[in-house]
């Protein structure tokens, strides 16, 4: 069964590589394509999905925003800094309220 079938693809094969050359194909043919319809939904969040990638406004717009996301971190770690040595102090305070 084995020589069988491996006649029958060699035999294949070859007939398949003759008629491959003499095989005419017709130009291709310009179609219009449908516009499916969107869930709305859909759309949003993939509107969403762009603004988060790039960004909205003008690249001054975003160079402004860059800014102020730079001072926010800024601002909270010498916010962290100011509670940290806060604690520390009422702490101290505390200690030398128990002494006396």
């Amino acid at each position: 069964m084995d020589k069988v079938s491996g006649k029958l693809t060699v035999f294949f094969e070859e007939y398949i590589q003759k008629i491959c050359y003499s095989l005419q194909f017709s130009p291709a043919v310009a179609t219009v394509e449908k516009e499916t319809k969107r869930n709305p939904k859909r759309i949003q969040r993939d509107v969403k999905k762009q603004i988060q990638k790039n960004g909205i406004g003008t690249k001054s717009q975003q160079a402004l925003k860059m800014q102020q996301e730079q001072n926010k971190q800024e601002r909270k770690s010498k916010s962290r800094e100011h509670k940290a040595a806060e604690e520390i102090r009422m702490f101290e305070l505390k200690q030398q309220k128990k002494k006396k």
